[in-house]
């Protein structure tokens, strides 16, 4: 079986679209519907941008081995469960071994549904939108309805719909911590977190200033957040360090020969420190120059 012309919406409202190449959270080159270089094909590079006709081919072929592992199971007849477990795999990789899967198999309906529900989590946080994306898998899989497709929360006003005001809460936290937004924290995504997108978007040229927080820039956000995290513990580590060489000094520890051990262990100290913020400093290069310019 292949996913349907519906089920190919599906997973791209759910998934987004993104036309210009970006680097997602782990720092790997992606475009498209979450397509990167190890599904084959197009290589996402800095710089590339593609058309939506052409993003929709490549999750053509990118859907292919989902499409083989959710027929592996020989459990999803109707196109519309076809598609909602596709959709499933495609977002976490784990068709051939979730216990929902086991249960719909068995004809364990309400169980299975109920085990589908769980899968919300990520990083160890509950997130609204799998949330939302999980009960409309269930509505394929269980009741053969598509529903509407719905824009991200985070594009919408959050006004109505209490998950997306949580997530459009949590977007505006991330972009006060990175200095961006200066608003309330309600959860409404009015024309001051509008702005303070665009704002974060123009200080990474990557990214397409729209203001609206889709994947790229959700990417984007949650790189520039780890590389304010590692900047504030290298800084931390490189006090600590200072502290204990001060601590040997105030020692008067020596060598073996009668010379002070402290210069030795502060040389170390700092060598290490210069080191671990080298390698950081590259890591999140983009990042760290665009969280210098806000500073």
């Amino acid at each position: 079986m292949q996913t349907s012309e519906r089920g190919k919406a599906f997973i791209a409202a759910h998934e987004g679209v993104v036309l210009r190449a970006y680097r997602d959270v782990a720092g790997v080159w992606t475009i498209g519907v979450g397509h990167t270089a190890r599904a084959g094909g197009i290589r996402p590079r800095a710089g590339l941008t593609i058309s939506r006709k052409e993003a929709m081919t490549l999750l053509e072929q990118d859907l292919r081995r989902f499409e083989r592992r959710v027929e592996a199971t020989r459990a999803f007849k109707a196109p519309a469960a076809f598609d909602g477990a596709v959709s499933f795999d495609f977002n976490t990789g784990r068709i051939h071994n979730a216990t929902w899967v086991r249960r719909y198999v068995n004809g364990q309906l309400k169980g299975a549904e109920s085990a589908l529900m769980q899968w919300v989590k990520a990083g160890g946080r509950t997130w609204p939108g799998l949330k939302r994306r999980r009960a409309a898998e269930a509505d394929l899989v269980f009741r053969g309805r598509y529903g509407e497709l719905r824009a991200s929360a985070t594009g919408a006003d959050g006004r109505d719909d209490p998950g997306a005001q949580a997530e459009v809460s949590a977007l505006q936290h991330q972009l006060r911590t990175l200095k961006f937004y200066r608003g309330a924290v309600d959860g409404i995504s009015g024309p001051r977190t509008v702005a303070a997108i665009r704002a974060f978007q123009k200080a990474h040229p990557q990214l397409s200033q729209d203001g609206i927080a889709g994947p790229a820039t959700r990417a984007a956000l949650s790189r520039a957040l780890k590389a304010r995290k590692a900047r504030l513990q290298t800084a931390g580590g490189a006090l600590c360090s200072g502290g204990a060489a001060g601590l040997l000094a105030s020692t008067d520890a020596v060598l073996p020969g009668g010379g002070s051990l402290w210069p030795v262990v502060l040389t170390g100290a700092v060598l290490v420190a210069v080191a671990v913020g080298g390698l950081i400093a590259w890591r999140y290069r983009d990042e760290w120059r665009a969280l210098t310019a806000r500073l």
